[in-house]
């Protein structure tokens, strides 16, 4: 039996909600989405309006089979409160990438839009994938919002080093997707 074939079906059943945000890193949540969906999982896709500039829904829902939800004020089924249907299945809700603007966001406890509000409404364990500018990333401001999620047991993916869309090299990029997607596995693994 092929690696594929064994990895195939091993998370039937389990749910996963992503949420991508405004960065170049957005790309990588389409990897992220179809190996979690090779893997058996149901990924339901949020997305803001900032990651629709790098990435379209289209391309998620192409991967996932599913609607991509796109606005809180926007909903396939009118009385369906979408905040919390989302999070009330999800087994796990990751963040990919999580932008300095969102982890502050989130942070400061403001829900002014889909996937902040979903952050804020959450009861499954969060996985954040930061990705962000070397400067950014070691900004104290943005380290003390992470901490704070970390101290309420939120987990991050801790970025890569390498080239960077600002055309530095530095730490900021947003872990690969198989190191997203086995700390996903890993957390799902550990519910019961």
């Amino acid at each position: 039996m092929s690696t594929n074939a064994a990895n195939t079906e091993d998370l039937a059943g389990r749910e996963v909600l992503l949420a991508v945000t405004g960065g170049i890193a957005a790309f990588k949540a389409a990897t992220v989405a179809s190996r979690l969906v090779q893997r058996g999982c149901g990924v339901s896709v949020a997305m803001t309006s900032a990651a629709r500039r790098f990435i379209t829904p289209l391309t998620f829902r192409a991967l996932t089979g599913r609607p991509v939800y796109t606005s809180i004020w926007r909903t396939e089924n009118p009385a369906d409160q979408q905040h919390l249907t989302l999070t009330e299945r999800a087994d796990v809700f990751i963040i990919a990438p999580a932008t300095a603007d969102i982890i502050g966001r989130i942070a400061a406890g403001l829900g002014d839009d889909l996937v902040s509000t979903l952050a804020l409404s959450v009861a499954s364990p969060v996985l954040l994938a930061p990705a962000m500018n070397t400067r950014m990333w070691e900004n104290p401001i943005v380290q003390r919002n992470l901490s704070a999620l970390c101290a309420l047991g939120w987990q991050v993916v801790e970025p890569g080093e390498g080239w960077l869309a600002c055309r530095t090299v530095g730490k900021g990029r947003m872990a690969e997707p198989e190191e997203i997607v086995e700390r996903a596995v890993q957390i799902m693994r550990a519910r019961v």
